[in-house]
């Protein structure tokens, strides 16, 4: 079976505070884009001995680090410690979305494919459950398992779906191709509390957005990257009503009219899409 594991943007980012387990509580709008990798999981042959419980390929963009450390790989044993009669997989990962980029597309992938073997292996789990696996897996990966635009705090698990619907507007992401380190765009934030709900502003007409809007990591990443800087203002040059980074970069997104054709003029090394 192939399902196609989808990307988020953050619509804004507050930083709120660390927590005393060494996590930070944070405010945000998820918001699912239709850019996606293809995730193949199929039953592998039961009967021939000595098969790996769970194998694993890759093609598409390249994936760093070994292949046990991928969020899929690790969907398969978190289900198979709690189910050890889990049937063997043969598995197949099609890299779409740019990796350490603030799309999610990892914690999508990981999220994805805990919903497959739930379904494949005739588990039973419900949505809660799912969404509680989904959280030892990462934070991010909860929000791909509802996939529907949401307003959420703590980790970023605690999620209110949104009546919210941008399919009216061009979406634009320009990823730089620069891996940044959560766990340094974490260590460059002041946490402090926002004088303003994100759910009221994204509430707002897009066009409002521009100067209510924020992603906290966006100033220390451009600060540490200034050339970045030149994305998000050829975005607003080129007719974008909000422009912003996701996540904690490097992706920068642009929410145009639908009529809008932006013509964008980044180096080549640069990946552009438009939605």
């Amino acid at each position: 079976m192939v399902i196609f594991p989808n990307c988020k943007v953050n619509l804004g980012l507050h930083i709120i505070r660390k927590r005393t387990d060494g996590f930070h509580d944070l405010e945000t709008v998820f918001y699912p884009l239709p850019l996606k990798d293809a995730l193949e999981i199929i039953k592998a042959d039961q009967t021939i001995a000595n098969t790996p419980e769970i194998s694993f390929t890759a093609s598409g963009l390249p994936i760093e680090g070994e292949s046990s450390n991928n969020l899929c790989f690790k969907a398969y044993h978190l289900l198979k410690k709690d189910f050890p009669g889990l049937l063997k997989f043969n598995m197949h990962l099609h890299k779409v979305i740019p990796m350490g980029a603030g799309l999610g597309g990892g914690s999508a992938d990981g999220a994805f494919a805990l919903q497959l073997f739930n379904q494949l292996g005739n588990l039973g789990l419900s949505q809660q459950q799912l969404l509680d696996y989904a959280l030892q897996l990462g934070s991010d990966c909860p929000f791909f398992i509802l996939n529907k635009p949401c307003f959420a705090t703590s980790r970023g698990e605690q999620m209110k779906e949104l009546d919210l619907n941008l399919s009216g507007y061009r979406f634009v992401i320009v990823n730089p191709g620069i891996n940044i380190s959560t766990a340094w765009a974490f260590a460059h934030i002041n946490p402090a509390t926002p004088e303003r709900q994100l759910t009221d502003i994204v509430s707002l007409p897009v066009s409002e957005w521009k100067n209510l809007l924020f992603n906290d990591f966006e100033a220390p990443v451009l600060q540490a990257y200034p050339a970045l800087q030149h994305i998000k203002e050829q975005f607003y040059q080129t007719g974008a009503l909000y422009a912003s980074m996701s996540g904690s970069g490097s992706t920068f997104y642009g929410i145009y009219e639908k009529s809008a054709t932006p013509h964008l003029s980044f180096p080549s090394e640069y990946l552009q899409i438009h939605l």
